[in-house]
């Protein structure tokens, strides 16, 4: 089925698309539907970067799935959600067209492997964190009342990272656009999404809303504090989820289960905020939840303190002094009007 005229000037032709993709030569990874490949195109006269989904329907998801991206995608630009380019839709030969987001996604830096042994810093952890909640707070609150994009995969491999580590909400193909104020804040659909990272209610009712993906992100951020990943047995044969990350924040040990690198960090208020704000996230009762607009709000705060925390070691570092005080009273001036804007 043709894509209809009103996307009709973001089509790519198929053989640009495999000439971008010296035909489909690198493999970067698996989407909601298909390979995706890396490929370098011209856009706006300029050659730039770029990420191909290709469509195949033996995945599970299809041509509804694919549709559902473009539609949703075209209308929304933000700096933390990954931005459509374009796409094909000749024949059998469809494809969509992303930003390349050159650091890969979170969960490669979540759990160290052979692959990958980068280790993300706390502040690192705390911006990526707070981009990809401005990026799902945008999806919730600011698509254009009274709409709303409920995300429905909310998982650490569906945030990406640019070349500047800022942290972008990616793979829209399962997302559902809802209409507030008209019977419409919650949506009856087929559950779907990934295990662990999906309320247990949605499962069993079927009902869809935006404190759904606000669960799918308290996991996330148990993630990102424990250096673990959903349902997977780390080395200690522990395995984090939803109902044992709040059970260890219930008994006030965390400790015993969060990323070795971050130990230096315990008892700071940041992340006393961030361990906070995450288990509100998984409450049972989904009324009980935060909104996203006070999940990033907290986020932002534990972010803000943090960098403050870090500019206050470097003035430690060089020495003190008064214009040292000024300069960094200066900065953290600075600092809490970027949080506020």
């Amino acid at each position: 089925m043709p894509m209809v005229n009103e996307w009709e000037h973001l089509k790519i032709p198929f053989d640009v698309i495999e000439v971008a993709t010296e035909n489909f030569k690198t493999f970067i990874g698996r989407g909601g539907y298909g390979w995706v490949f890396k490929g370098k195109l011209l856009v706006s006269g300029k050659e730039t970067m770029v990420a191909v989904k290709r469509l195949n329907e033996q995945f599970g998801q299809g041509l509804k799935q694919f549709m559902t991206e473009i539609q949703l995608l075209s209308g929304q630009q933000h700096p933390n959600l990954i931005s459509l380019v374009g796409y094909c839709d000749e024949g059998r030969e469809k494809s969509i067209v992303y930003e390349y987001a050159e650091r890969g996604s979170l969960d490669q830096y979540i759990r160290r492997t052979r692959n990958n042994t980068t280790t993300l810093t706390w502040l690192q952890r705390l911006k990526i964190c707070a981009d990809a909640a401005r990026g799902l707070n945008h999806l919730h609150n600011h698509v254009g009342a009274p709409r709303m994009i409920i995300h429905r995969d909310i998982k650490s491999s569906n945030i990406l990272i640019d070349e500047n580590w800022v942290g972008k909400i990616s793979d829209l193909g399962l997302s559902k656009l809802s209409v507030a104020g008209f019977g419409m804040s919650v949506l009856v659909s087929n559950g779907c999404g990934t295990r662990g990272y999906c309320e247990p209610e949605y499962y069993s009712t079927g009902v869809v809303t935006k404190k759904s993906d606000v669960y799918s992100f308290g996991v996330v951020l148990f993630e990102v504090l424990c250096g673990r990943l959903c349902l997977i047995d780390s080395d200690d044969g522990f395995s984090l989820s939803a109902i044992s990350a709040k059970e260890y924040y219930e008994n006030n040990s965390l400790d015993k289960i969060m990323d070795d690198s971050l130990r230096k960090h315990i008892g700071s208020y940041s992340m006393t905020k961030f361990s906070e704000i995450a288990y509100r996230c998984l409450h049972d009762d989904r009324e009980q939840r935060p909104a996203m607009d006070v999940v990033l709000k907290e986020l932002e705060e534990a972010l803000k303190y943090q960098e403050y925390a870090w500019l206050s070691a470097g003035a430690r570092m060089f020495g003190g002094g008064y214009l040292l005080s000024v300069g960094l009273y200066g900065l953290w001036s600075f600092i809490e009007e970027l949080v506020k804007n």
